[in-house]
């Protein structure tokens, strides 16, 4: 048995079939074919593969469980070997999914360097390479010394893109709960466009971590 048989046959041996219904319809994409595993068992998963990471990128991208194994193997290597796959991975994704989940915990500890990475992915006119990089931002960037970089990328970004649009309001939102009055100082210019500006403020709203007051005075910064 080949590697890519062995490793279906694991998959559906954990499939939960109103698993698989319920997360295709939050995928909103019906060309993703899920079998049905939840995330937990695909991140231990995940884990048996990586020493087989080579053998596990050369397989088909039929399955979003499959894609979602790939990236998360590839989370966990090393930072010098992470980078030398990283542009082959953001090419993988194409759902909010796995876009979210791929989270090398490898950048923290190198910030800086992986920046170039960042500004070339929001340059590419594609979706999902927009959203990684502010996700990725979201992740681990969002320190009053990153706050310009924040700023300016939320700005470069195509928030035509549904989900381009949904991280930087998020991207925001999380800036306005841990930087209050420099997430304000910033909507206050009225850089972002309209639909994000106040989104943003609707998603740091939901946030316990801010005060009634702060709120109120969010809620008053909504552009008509």
């Amino acid at each position: 048995m080949g590697l890519y048989e062995e490793l279906l046959q694991e998959l559906n041996g954990l499939s939960d079939l109103d698993y698989a219904a319920f997360h295709s319809k939050l995928l909103h994409n019906p060309s993703i074919k899920v079998i049905g595993v939840r995330t937990p068992l695909l991140r231990s998963l995940a884990k048996s593969y990586a020493a087989r990471i080579q053998e596990l990128f050369a397989l088909p991208n039929e399955y979003y469980e499959v894609t979602f194994l790939k990236l998360t193997a590839a989370a966990n290597l090393p930072y010098e070997r992470f980078v030398d796959i990283v542009d082959d991975c953001v090419a993988l994704i194409d759902n909010w999914a796995c876009c979210d989940c791929f989270k090398a915990a490898c950048i923290k500890k190198h910030r800086q360097e992986f920046l170039p990475f960042i500004k070339a992915y929001l340059g590419v006119n594609k979706e999902f390479y927009q959203r990684f990089s502010l996700v990725t931002l979201l992740h681990f960037y969002v320190e009053e010394k990153y706050l310009n970089l924040i700023f300016d990328s939320v700005e470069r970004a195509d928030t035509s893109f549904y989900y381009v649009h949904m991280a930087a309001a998020w991207l925001i939102a999380e800036v306005l709960v841990k930087h209050y009055e420099k997430g304000v100082e910033y909507l206050k210019q009225g850089k972002l466009d309209i639909k994000t500006h106040n989104k943003a403020i609707s998603k740091a709203c939901e946030s316990y971590r801010l005060t009634d007051e702060q709120k109120k005075e969010l809620k008053g910064l909504k552009r008509p």
